[in-house]
């Protein structure tokens, strides 16, 4: 019966850190001290009764999804306005061609670059797209791919295709999570090629994420090129 007791309390606590997002085995491992050994028979059990969903390497719960793009515009607000201002430094001469990735940060550059009518941007968000595709504005290139219907950003061949045959000066990339030496975190394996691409086609790459996507666990990481910026609200970070 004690055994019983402590297993079930232990996948109680495994279930409520699992609600904050996806979490790799070795993590929780040392979170809950046990071993990872148990952990797997912990996730496995849970998984077959539909509480949990196995990722590479850990879990999510079955319930947690990544929040809405337009709750996420209100998180963190001043921390993404500074972001993007930071950003446009990376806008000077000589850059003509530009990517801007999907997510709510990124959006705030968008918003700064509205009349940059010597701009060329290519986008995978919709919103982006539609807050630039005006007539003094850049000339806009909307990838095309299935929708995310949280971050309203496209994935999947049709997006790789796309995004395999162009080149830009920089690329501006969100993530669900940051790591100089991993590169970017994302919840899904189609997130996180997709960004990867894009990365192998730009001259350089400046991520634009607030500090609390540091130290997050996700399903899947995007590494990127030697010399990519990370640029959150304390200023630059060079990997």
């Amino acid at each position: 019966m004690a055994i019983r007791t402590v297993t079930q309390k232990r996948r109680k606590d495994i279930l409520s850190l699992l609600k904050t997002g996806t979490w790799t085995i070795t993590r929780l491992a040392e979170e809950l001290e046990t071993s990872e050994s148990t952990i797997r028979r912990d996730l496995r059990d849970l998984a077959e009764a539909g509480e949990v969903i196995r990722t590479i390497g850990g879990a999510t719960a079955a319930g947690f999804v990544e929040p809405p793009l337009g709750q996420r515009m209100e998180t963190n607000a001043e921390a993404k306005d500074a972001i993007a201002a930071a950003g446009l430094d990376h806008l000077g001469e000589g850059v003509r061609t530009i990517f801007i990735d999907a997510g709510s940060t990124t959006a705030r550059l968008a918003e700064r670059i509205r009349d940059r009518d010597d701009l060329t941007v290519i986008t995978r968000g919709l919103e982006i797209a539609l807050a630039l595709a005006h007539p003094a504005g850049p000339r806009v290139i909307m990838v095309g791919g299935e929708v995310s219907t949280m971050s309203h950003g496209t994935t999947g061949a049709l997006s790789d295709h796309a995004l395999g045959r162009t080149h830009v000066d920089v690329a501006f990339l969100g993530a669900d999570a940051v790591d100089l030496s991993r590169g970017l975190g994302e919840p899904t394996l189609d997130e996180a090629r997709t960004k990867e691409l894009v990365a192998e086609h730009a001259r350089s790459v400046v991520v634009l994420a607030d500090s609390s996507k540091s130290g997050r666990e996700v399903a899947a990481w995007a590494p990127l090129p030697h010399g990519w910026i990370w640029i959150s609200e304390d200023g630059p970070h060079h990997s």
